[in-house]
């Protein structure tokens, strides 16, 4: 059954039409799925009880189940494991920092991007998601944490998947979870986060939407980065570079190039000096640029390990010294299956 929760007012005003009732109960029915973002159709008290029973019969309201949750010693992480109704997995992230509390979204049923480090592409793409499971993921999250009484500051599209591969639903999930007479999140606080689809970054830009591009590099070349990642056979960091050039120049909004720290592979001295230039002909473009550094969470069915801590700083400082924005990633949720994918798959194995 499809979820009511990716219905916007236009289409739940055609709904509530269809069924023969008076148009201003689909502003009713819309407060009470994004405002109050109730669980059940008896919640919604001021909507007719034949109007709640024809919903139910035709629709569901929330389309996730939680099956499990892990959460780090430190309470500053924790894993969301939801069930589909068509049995399949995804995971989603709530992570703790001094400015705010964050999620970390997933957009596909795995992924077939194929990056080589990643427990999501593993058993490649299932199926994407909907707006309503993407958005379904926020609000359990929200009401499994704050239990009315606080909320998530941000949203980062960064867990399964590649919300590039899935552009029309993951903009449509931005669009609802933003909605100034729904859940109303700042559209500068959602970040969407892509191993270089040019033709997404390029759409992005042309969107108006303000929000942050990620872009995961991982690599200081072409070389590297198609050893590791597939995508990059199919397009060359000058491209994804001039598509994240042209975003910046539309849109002002930054982009952040992800950069996990894989020992031997991308993580010496000559990685970080050939890094720096790239970075410096951007800025030279007028494109600030910003590194994160992510020091790997290693997946056991992968061979790539997590660079050494004196590595990991060794490449920041050189990045510093070439007057390039750096930061390290405070490590987050390494014993509760942090990589995306993991508890996915250590779910499927049980």
């Amino acid at each position: 059954m499809n979820s009511l929760r990716e219905y916007d007012q236009q289409s739940l005003s055609d709904l509530i039409e269809s069924m023969g009732e008076k148009p201003f109960r689909a502003k009713q029915l819309y407060e009470w799925l994004h405002i109050k973002r109730v669980w059940e159709f008896d919640q919604m008290t001021n909507l007719p009880a034949g109007l709640r029973d024809k919903l139910a019969d035709e629709f569901v309201l929330d389309p996730l189940k939680v099956l499990r949750k892990q959460e780090a010693a430190d309470h500053s992480t924790a894993k969301y494991l939801f069930g589909l109704q068509d049995g399949e997995t995804v995971e989603s992230v709530w992570m703790s920092y001094k400015h705010g509390d964050s999620v970390c979204v997933s957009s596909q049923v795995g992924c077939r991007m194929g990056c080589s480090f990643c427990a999501s592409t593993i058993d490649g793409l299932v199926r994407n998601l909907t707006p309503a499971e993407m958005l379904s993921q926020v609000y359990d999250i929200e009401r499994e944490c704050y239990q009315g009484e606080g909320h998530i500051n941000s949203i980062i599209i960064m867990g399964m998947g590649e919300p590039f591969d899935n552009y029309d639903n993951v903009m449509e999930f931005i669009r609802l979870l933003t909605d100034e007479k729904g859940r109303n999140l700042s559209a500068r606080h959602v970040t969407i986060s892509t191993c270089g689809l040019t033709d997404g970054i390029l759409r992005l830009a042309d969107e108006g939407l303000p929000i942050t591009l990620a872009l995961s590099l991982h690599a200081p070349n072409d070389e590297i980065r198609r050893r590791i990642m597939p995508i990059a056979k199919a397009h060359s960091m000058d491209e994804i570079f001039d598509a994240c050039l042209t975003f910046f120049k539309k849109t002002g909004r930054r982009v952040t190039f992800e950069y996990s720290m894989i020992k031997g592979v991308n993580d010496s001295e000559d990685n970080a000096k050939e890094l720096s230039d790239r970075c410096k002909k951007l800025q030279k473009l007028g494109m600030p640029t910003h590194i994160n550094l992510i020091p790997l969470n290693a997946v056991k069915e992968r061979e790539h390990k997590r660079s050494a801590d004196k590595d990991i700083r060794t490449f920041q400082k050189i990045l510093e010294k070439n007057r390039i924005n750096v930061t390290i990633r405070r490590e987050m949720g390494g014993e509760i299956d942090a990589a995306c994918g993991q508890l996915s798959r250590n779910h499927k194995k049980t």
